[in-house]
């Protein structure tokens, strides 16, 4: 019999993690500080497109019932409220992630992600073991790769 036809190639998901290091935690928070900045500088954008877009509502609108032109400006309020808080809820959630980068430890382990990789399995092989393998990462170089490859 072939050996070929003995293997199945397998795809495995595998945890990547990093070792918490001054560089990784500084790298964390210039991250999410950036994201930070991002979401503030959305905010902004989104106030000057209101106050631009009221604005010209009320010029379209010089003539027109009140009540018409108050029904549009309630509606134009709350579509960017709706899309204020959106902002403001996902820039919270960052700003939770950079309070919880700040209280790592040195040399604690923390998730960063996963990568897929194909591995041969054979008759004999124990299935749980060849699944649980892990990349460990310090400052970008791999420092070790747990398991059974």
């Amino acid at each position: 019999m072939d050996i070929l036809s003995d293997q199945l190639l397998v795809r495995r998901a595998i945890p990547v993690k990093a070792v918490v290091t001054p560089l990784w935690k500084e790298e964390a928070q210039q991250q999410l500080q950036a994201q930070i900045n991002q979401f503030d500088g959305q905010l902004q954008q989104l106030e000057l497109q209101v106050q631009q877009m009221m604005s010209e509502l009320q010029r379209q609108m010089i003539g027109q019932p009140s009540d018409a032109m108050n029904a549009q400006i309630q509606d134009l309020q709350a579509q960017a409220n709706a899309r204020k808080s959106e902002l403001l809820e996902q820039k919270n959630q960052v700003l939770q992630q950079l309070n919880q980068v700040q209280l790592l430890e040195m040399e604690q382990e923390v998730e960063q992600g996963q990568i897929d990789n194909f591995f041969h399995l054979q008759k004999g092989d124990h299935l749980i073991r060849k699944m649980q393998v892990e990349i460990v990462l310090r400052d970008g170089v791999v420092e070790d790769i747990r398991g059974e490859l």
